[in-house]
């Protein structure tokens, strides 16, 4: 999150573990919206980023993520997505390890 602050960035985070933790770090960065709600982190962002593999992001409204996001862009991270199922639905997909995935 830091270095994209540096580069003029701005966070907005979902995390159903570490939020009162992030809330108490970095409670005083302007940079950075803290949500209750993993949908309404989404709203108008560029990307997904996939940081940690909870239960509740294995199995994603997809229609309802491409409503919120600017685009369709996941950086999994955790490899916790199928990239077919992604790359088939239509979203630019990313993971850390995996090589890309192209749909015929």
């Amino acid at each position: 999150m830091e270095a994209l602050w540096q580069s003029g960035a701005t966070v907005q985070a979902y995390d159903p573990v570490a939020l009162e933790e992030a809330k108490r770090i970095y409670s005083s960065q302007a940079q950075l919206k803290l949500f209750d709600d993993k949908y309404e982190a989404l709203q108008d962002v560029d990307a997904l980023v996939i940081c940690t593999e909870w239960q509740q992001f294995r199995v994603p409204d997809l229609e309802e993520m491409a409503r919120r996001m600017r685009q369709k862009v996941i950086i999994d991270g955790r490899n916790v997505y199928s990239p077919k199922k992604l790359v088939s639905a239509g979203w630019e997909y990313m993971a850390i390890g995996r090589s890309p995935i192209k749909v015929n």
